[in-house]
């Protein structure tokens, strides 16, 4: 499977490449590694980001604090689940694109600037980037049976759009913190 995924990364970046972001400067972007990741069981990747560049520091208000940032980081690490790797190469490819986007500079969240680039890459590859990923609908496009076996404490849906999604833990203030990731409703939890 760690071929296959090497085999998929190189394809990304010469997809990439060929609309203008060379993932291989390491001048713009620090270096990249990519590894295959057999622990997590929900989430399809991450990117770890490693040597802030302290040319690029700038400090966020946020209410009464403030926080340190940095734009662009020295290197990046990026982690692929491995049940991902049993789904279409369409949905990997899209994975991978999606926590590349997080290794360009101002991407480190899924703000502005990374949507920006998440749609510039979809609207010319034909990928769908999303900040987030429905398991249930990606192993019907793979045409796998897909079961759920883990039982959830906390059932959260959102009013507005009806979203729901299952957590095991929450904090105390978790309805006044979050918001609906689709469309920014209110959330109720049971």
């Amino acid at each position: 499977m760690e071929e296959q995924l090497q085999k998929i990364y190189f394809e990304c970046l010469q997809e990439l490449k060929q609309i203008g972001i060379d993932f291989q400067n390491e001048n713009e972007f620090g270096t990249i590694q990519i590894v295959l990741s057999n622990r997590s069981k929900k989430r399809y990747g991450v990117c770890k980001q490693e040597e802030p560049d302290v040319t690029t520091r700038y400090i966020e208000k946020r209410g009464r604090k403030k926080v340190i940032k940095y734009a662009k980081y020295k290197n990046h690490k990026i982690e692929i689940s491995g049940w991902v790797m049993q789904l279409n190469e369409n949905i990997i490819k899209n994975t991978i694109i999606h926590e590349l986007i997080h290794c360009i500079p101002n991407c480190n969240n899924h703000g502005k600037e990374f949507k920006k680039y998440a749609k510039y890459i979809s609207d010319k590859l034909g990928y769908d980037i999303k900040t987030v990923g429905n398991k249930k609908e990606d192993y019907g496009r793979s045409n796998i049976e897909y079961q759920e076996n883990i039982t959830y404490k906390y059932k959260v849906q959102c009013k507005t759009c009806g979203q729901i999604f299952y957590r095991n833990r929450i904090c105390k203030n978790f309805i006044q913190k979050y918001r609906c990731a689709r469309c920014n409703g209110k959330l109720s939890v049971e």
